[in-house]
């Protein structure tokens, strides 16, 4: 690595170290947890009710909005669903050794509570711009809705996160996205890295400047066929070895909880690093109070703040509980996890050993090259929306075009650095964007909690009127 950037590498790596690690454990579970208990598990008891508004069910034409509850949900989606599935999931298990698995859950389940918390505020301070089309996310309900809170200090804390979402584009779904792509053709094609960053930055300006509908539209095609290619992959293999899902899921509450001896290729590892590598990816993964996700959902058509709330909780679902669930049984299951690899390659041979059962060895590599270059090509595309809104908000629409050349330089400079520095400097920057956003959903409660005794009296009127 160049002496610089190796100095920079050291100096990112002591902050996820000794600070932003633990400020993410102290914020991010309990408010998950805090959520869960005080609007009496919503994500679980009006789980149906979420699926019938992704299906349209209650959607109307005229309402304000730019896009469908489906497509906001595949564009927030196609922005989670990407590396952390796939390379996130098995740097958890490299570093945190199985049990990291077991919070990667626990942050996903509480992640759906935080989505739909902070989504549902999105909806309630979004803006009209002066076209029609819609702008939200954090910094608005921040700076609106905690003026009353904190008086002058609420605009300095929404510029605080926009520049964190800012950074968050360019490392997060960009950069780690990009690395990734460029990893898995280089070793499952033997594609050099600088032809990958130059294609795939050429080829997301192209996209990009389409804005959100074309964006919306893409990721809509985009994000079922690869989820459903990925999880019958994944389900193969787990079929393939199941005999050994008891043990598999045994191993992975008690290391939950337990030092993780080293065997193998892995080095083991302690309760405090199972548990970080496990919030970090799960939160890497789903972005449950990154603030993300509310900058697409605050797009969608809906009458109702709550009901994209709704949607937005299936989020965490998806991609936690399930994606990121049937990669780690894949890689603890076949044994890769003892490899000592680190990155896509222990995905990679997880696959190749679970498919070579079946006599599918030979389809494996490109399944998971496959599913990664969609998941992150996706990521990156959805991740310049949400670039897109915070320079908006920072620097007006004229630096929007600007933006979209920096960014696609960032996607070649991704593809092209090493796996450490991108990956160590994605960590720093969610946090970031995650501290100023947890903090004010928090402060809003209050506002949260009347929209949620607001959309259970109208659930309830709707039912007395279908009775009569």
């Amino acid at each position: 690595m160049n002496p610089i950037l190796e100095v920079i590498n050291d100096a990112i790596s002591f902050y996820n170290e000794y600070v932003g690690g633990y400020l993410i454990l102290i914020l991010l579970v309990p408010t998950g947890i805090y959520f869960t208990v005080k609007y009496k598990f919503l994500q679980v008891t009006h789980f149906r009710h979420a699926i019938r508004l992704v299906s349209g069910k209650y959607s109307t034409k005229d309402e304000t909005g730019d896009v469908s509850h489906f497509k906001a949900l595949t564009t927030a989606l196609s922005g989670t669903v990407g590396t952390g599935n796939i390379v996130g999931v098995s740097l958890a298990i490299y570093f945190g050794g199985p049990g990291a698995i077991f919070w990667l859950w626990v942050t996903g389940f509480f992640g759906m509570m935080i989505k739909m918390v902070e989504c549902t505020l999105a909806q309630i301070y979004r803006k009209v711009n002066d076209d029609g089309s819609i702008s939200g996310g954090p910094m608005y309900y921040i700076e609106i809705g905690l003026k009353d809170k904190l008086g002058r200090f609420a605009k300095p804390m929404a510029l605080i996160f926009a520049g964190a979402g800012a950074l968050c584009a360019l490392g997060t779904g960009n950069m780690a996205q990009a690395n990734s792509i460029s990893d898995v053709l280089l070793t499952s094609y033997n594609i050099p890295v600088l032809a990958t960053g130059v294609v795939l930055g050429l080829l997301v300006l192209l996209i990009i400047v389409g804005g959100l509908k074309r964006i919306a539209n893409i990721t809509a095609t985009l994000v079922p066929f690869m989820a459903v290619l990925y999880f019958i992959s994944a389900v193969i293999v787990v079929a393939a070895h199941w005999r050994d899902i008891p043990s598999a899921f045994s191993l992975i509450i008690t290391s939950a909880f337990t030092p993780t001896a080293a065997t193998g290729g892995f080095i083991g590892s302690t309760f405090i690093m199972t548990l970080v590598f496990g919030v970090r990816r799960g939160l890497f993964s789903n972005e449950a109070g990154q603030g993300s996700a509310p900058m697409a959902h605050a797009a969608a058509k809906t009458g109702h703040p709550m009901r994209e709330g709704f949607v937005a909780s299936l989020e965490p679902l998806v991609d936690t509980l399930i994606i990121c669930t049937l990669t780690a049984f894949v890689v603890v299951i076949t044994g890769a996890w003892k490899s000592g690899i680190k990155g896509v390659g222990m995905t990679v041979q997880g696959f190749q050993e679970g498919m070579g059962r079946v006599g599918l060895d030979g389809i494996a590599t490109h399944v998971v090259a496959l599913g990664l270059l969609l998941f992150a090509f996706s990521t990156i595309i959805a991740w310049s929306y949400y670039g897109s809104r915070v320079i908006q908000y920072l620097f007006t629409d004229k630096a929007i075009k600007p933006y979209y050349v920096v960014f696609a330089l960032f996607t070649f400079f991704g593809a092209i650095w090493g796996i450490d520095i991108v990956w160590n400097f994605v960590d720093m920057v969610i946090t970031f964007m995650s501290i100023p956003n947890l903090i004010a959903l928090l402060l809003l409660a209050p506002v949260m909690t009347k929209e949620v005794k607001r959309y259970n009296e109208f659930l309830k009127q709707e039912k007395l009127s279908m009775r009569k």
